[in-house]
């Protein structure tokens, strides 16, 4: 922020669901990452320039009453105290002492459109200023999204970070791994799904980091389908993208397996095709390399496979050229992690390039081939599969370590976990 900088961030408001019932809460993830704090009305001040106060917290105050229906609240004393804030105030103070912060400051840093209320404040607040430093010289007169600055902290997880993800993951893997044990012909896709998420909180889990998709046959060539209504029908693939949440940070796994525990040939040659881009692409994966390195690489790999199995025709090169491919393979091979199950990270530098690969980074790797059912001019065989294997990996040192290998994604052990509870 450097001199002269003071910063707001407002938690999200609750959202409702139907009358007086809310949604369960949700910190806004750049507030919580700055603050640990998770309640609901409350709002973080940094003024790196004031003599006392840099951090300040405006919460909720104690309330016997609220509390009876709600729970306990965090209050005053036990924000600063808890939480590290140098001062704190009762969130109904905020319009009251927010000046004293602002005085002498030159930049605002805010981002608008998470709490309107705030929104309101902070513009008053942002005009009175320009009009003030028109006549004396005094007052802020540039507001500054704060959000580049959070994107850059949050692409490099700490080792608090770190342990929570691995948390999120590892119970992530034991809800996939129940899965594939119960899966079988006639079973309805929200029975999976139902197992996938109580084995996430029975494990600990704050819940789900997404919409858990469960997608059995031809479902599975909707890439967010989440209906999850069907029946799970013999000699189909079963497609499942789930992730668990601990701690606020995400897991994100998908396995596509055999319903009675045996691929068929055509099912085989597509899912091959995909296991083997998947391990090369995070095989390439280290320190110094360019973070669009492997989505580039996915794209040639997937394109060789796709000629192979007769779904394109043509020369590899004039093909990516065209983006042919993406009748198949139609979004990027991965995506960043961590409080959002897509990351809000940038990952291009000021000049427009790609970024780097940093130790501390973790993200997905997860490609796939789809074929609808009513694609033309392709083999008959493969109408209706679609394949996607997803594993969450950390940047080290020296290469990446695949977080989420305790799911099987050999065919042979794939195979084995079906059939071994049948």
């Amino acid at each position: 922020m450097g001199c002269g900088g003071v910063a707001i961030f407002a938690s999200t408001p609750p959202a409702i669901w139907n009358h007086d019932t809310e949604y369960n809460y949700r910190p806004d993830p750049n507030f919580y990452y700055l603050t640990g704090f998770e309640e609901p009305e409350s709002i973080c001040v940094i003024a790196p320039d004031h003599p006392k106060h840099q951090y300040i917290l405006f919460v909720r105050p104690k309330d016997k009453q609220a509390e009876i229906w709600n729970g306990k609240r965090v209050g005053v004393k036990d924000a600063r105290q808890r939480y590290g804030a140098d001062k704190a105030y009762p969130i109904e103070k905020f319009s009251e002492k927010i000046g004293k912060y602002l005085q002498g400051a030159e930049r605002l840093y805010y981002t608008l459109g998470s709490n309107q209320d705030v929104d309101a404040e902070i513009l008053a607040r942002f005009s009175q200023s320009v009009r003030s430093r028109i006549r004396s010289g005094k007052g802020f007169d540039t507001l500054v999204d704060p959000s580049p600055i959070l994107s850059e902290l949050r692409l490099i997880k700490n080792e608090t970070e770190l342990q929570r993800t691995r948390l999120a993951t590892e119970i992530t893997v034991a809800g996939h791994v129940a899965a594939m044990k119960a899966v079988r012909p006639g079973l309805y896709e929200y029975e999976l799904e139902a197992l996938v998420e109580s084995t996430f909180r029975m494990n600990g889990a704050n819940g789900i980091a997404f919409p858990t998709i469960v997608a059995s046959g031809g479902n599975a060539t909707t890439l967010h389908y989440t209906t999850n209504d069907c029946r799970i029908e013999d000699e189909t693939l079963v497609l499942i993208d789930a992730g668990a949440e601990y701690g606020r940070y995400s897991g994100d796994v998908t396995r596509t397996f055999p319903a009675n525990g045996t691929f068929t040939q055509a099912q085989r040659e597509i899912y091959q095709i995909v296991l083997e881009a998947h391990y090369a692409i995070i095989d390439s994966i280290r320190p110094g390399v360019s973070i669009n390195e492997p989505h580039q690489k996915s794209i040639e790999l997937l394109t060789e496979g796709m000629l192979s199995l007769g779904l394109l025709k043509g020369k590899a090169k004039k093909l990516i050229k065209k983006e042919a491919y993406r009748q198949f393979y139609m979004y990027r091979v991965g995506h960043m992690l961590g409080l959002d199950v897509h990351d809000v990270n940038c990952v291009h530098e000021p000049n427009g390039d790609f970024k780097t690969f940093q130790p501390g980074m973790v993200m997905t790797i997860e490609p796939g081939l789809y074929v609808a059912d009513d694609t033309k001019d392709v083999p008959p065989a493969y109408l209706g599969i679609g394949v996607r294997i997803e594993d969450d990996i950390l940047i080290t040192e020296t290469g990446c370590e695949v977080l989420t290998d305790g799911v099987p994604k050999e065919i042979d052990e794939v195979e084995a976990l079906v059939q071994g509870a049948k």
